[in-house]
């Protein structure tokens, strides 16, 4: 897909590498015949599978570093900002789906999909905007963008996690009424149980097992907000890096990018089917049978 993208990648890494002042026609044709675009599409397209082989993502283009050195940095800051923004979700909408769930069609069940509805509109960069002109431009007490303490994750993290737990709340509702109005809801009722301890006993454990494979789809969500929310901020992370590469044509590293957000995906919806099957024991009984 990058090689047909309109202009010449060589020129566009060439100027990655000495800027646009420092280009010629001799330095492009020197940078192509270096990694290797003169050669047939098909041929570059195997030499990169043969070092994927090898566990070899190659070279970033532009800074000339090793691909898998780079990503280990910029994942970390990424899954730092991931944890946050999981972690901010779930203390915002399981508490508000709890709730408005057991409330069904209330003041606060009404005035939650609202706000749901609102924030889940908002793409996240409007959203990382909005928040940046409330809090670093007019109160002043958090910082705009870059990295250097545990203060700059704060607006980042807020901004996905607003639009996760915009949908997760809501579902956490709807999970929550489901439970609610089952026959072993109404029995614990019947044997005098109070409304506090029905959520607890019978309620959380119950709601979770559809919230927690949502939330494995939530990461696709993620993973995109990531891209665009790092950009936004300026924040270290992959995605940041990712957009960077896409724009100097740095093949290599736009490889591995995708290669590493892909893995994630991967790991987390595993690990949120092995939630699954540990909260509902009939989940590992049907794949037994099998």
């Amino acid at each position: 897909m990058m090689q047909f993208l309109p202009g010449d990648t060589a020129m566009r890494i060439a100027a990655g590498r000495y800027g646009p002042d420092g280009i010629t026609i001799e330095i492009a044709k020197n940078v192509r015949n270096e990694i290797g675009l003169d050669r047939p599409l098909f041929q570059q397209y195997y030499d990169s599978l043969i070092r994927l082989v090898n566990l070899d993502l190659g070279y970033s283009l532009v800074s000339g570093e090793k691909v898998i050195d780079e990503l280990k940095v910029q994942l970390g800051y990424s899954l730092y900002l991931a944890f946050y923004a999981f972690f901010f979700s779930i203390i915002i909408a399981i508490p508000i789906g709890i709730y408005t769930g057991s409330k069904q069609n209330g003041i606060a069940d009404n005035l939650s999909q609202f706000v749901s509805v609102s924030i889940r509109a908002l793409p996240p960069f409007i959203l990382g905007l909005i928040l940046i002109i409330i809090f670093s431009v007019y109160l002043n007490i958090l910082p705009t963008a870059g990295f250097e303490d545990w203060t700059y994750m704060i607006l980042p993290a807020l901004t996905l996690s607003l639009g996760m737990a915009a949908v997760s709340s809501r579902l956490t509702r709807d999970s929550m009424i489901s439970v609610v109005s089952s026959s072993y809801y109404s029995y614990g009722r019947y044997k005098g149980l109070d409304n506090k301890t029905l959520i607890k006993r019978h309620g959380i454990k119950n709601a979770a097992i559809p919230i927690i494979s949502f939330l494995g789809l939530q990461s696709i969500y993620l993973i995109e907000g990531v891209v665009v929310v790092e950009t936004v901020f300026a924040f270290p992370g992959i995605g940041h890096a990712l957009l960077h590469a896409v724009i100097a044509r740095d093949i290599p590293m736009i490889q591995g990018s995708i290669l590493t957000m892909g893995i994630l995906f991967v790991l987390i919806n595993i690990l949120a089917d092995v939630l699954n099957a540990y909260l509902d024991p009939r989940i590992g009984e049907k794949n037994a049978k099998r």
